[in-house]
């Protein structure tokens, strides 16, 4: 990665050698005995950290505005302390800017820079740790994803009827879980072979998604069966739009691919949670489950 940035290290090599040519020219080196050691350390420490930063940062981020003012940062506070350290070694004359005035002038410099940089980098990594929470829960959400029709299977069903419960009783509003299993599926399977049959749950999936508010969630809740979360909405209501789920599965004209066309019908169950019912998600599914058991019973022929 710090091959990339080769010509920062090169600008930076070179305003070091730069550095110590104009404080010799205008200097001379001081005698061993009168160099302070003490400061020697403490200043060549903050300019070898600030290279060894300027390193690590440069040979982990790729190129880009963030990692220039970084980088500049750094840079300009490395010049600034190395400067520093050379009024230790070298004397200079007072009154003259490299005594004091690059360090006086670089150091503040490279630390407002280096803020900025940091304050973008920051918001970088705000933006990164939001990516993956998205991608993480893609991930989750198609691993609750029914493969054959796109829909969310009884996992996320029984996930998001769990939240929206939730909200609905925060806002005091019912809420109602309907169930519609396809009557006689498994003579569809018999007649016309299982790929047909899997075509006709994903054309009935989206013929019920056209059928449905834009705040309703449809899933496939197993086998032929789906299931449709209604958002505030009562048992009167979820009764007629029952209705009219029913009626349009049955005007449904189904092309096979052998050219013949076949009709179907729907049974349906609900189940309705008040806005102030402690029912939990599973709760609602068994009462649902039931009625819609019931209802299949009703159509079921009848022995002589």
């Amino acid at each position: 990665m710090i091959r990339l940035h080769k010509w920062k290290l090169l600008a930076i090599a070179l305003a070091t050698n730069l550095t110590i040519l104009l404080s010799l020219a205008v200097g001379d080196i001081k005698p061993w005995a009168s160099i302070d050691w003490l400061d020697i350390i403490g200043e060549g420490g903050v300019s070898l950290l600030a290279a060894l930063w300027l390193v690590f940062t440069l040979n982990s981020r790729p190129t880009g505005s963030v990692t220039n003012l970084l980088s500049l940062g750094l840079a300009l506070i490395f010049v600034g302390t190395f400067q520093d350290l050379m009024d230790e070694v070298i004397a200079i004359e007072d009154g003259l800017f490299l005594r004091g005035g690059i360090e006086s002038t670089l150091m503040p410099l490279g630390l407002v820079v280096l803020t900025v940089g940091l304050y973008h980098w920051h918001k970088e990594q705000l933006l990164f740790t939001e990516q993956r929470r998205k991608r993480e829960q893609d991930f989750r959400e198609y691993r609750m994803q029914d493969t054959l029709t796109g829909l969310g299977d009884a996992r996320f069903l029984k996930q998001q009827l769990e939240a929206l419960q939730t909200q609905c009783q925060l806002n005091h509003q019912p809420l109602t879980l309907l169930l519609l299993d396809l009557d006689h599926f498994d003579q569809t399977n018999r007649r016309f072979g299982h790929r047909e049959g899997d075509r006709l749950l994903r054309e009935l999936g989206e013929l019920i998604l056209l059928n449905l508010r834009r705040c309703d969630l449809l899933c496939r809740y197993a086998g032929d069966r789906f299931a449709v979360v209604l958002p505030n909405t009562g048992e009167l209501l979820a009764g007629q739009l029952a209705e009219q789920l029913t009626r349009a599965v049955e005007h449904f004209a189904y092309k096979t691919n052998q050219g013949e066309t076949v009709y179907h019908s729907v049974s349906t169950g609900m189940a309705t949670g008040a806005d102030k019912s402690e029912d939990s998600a599973q709760a609602l599914i068994e009462r649902a489950t039931l009625r819609l058991l019931a209802a299949k019973d009703l159509k079921a022929p009848r022995a002589a």
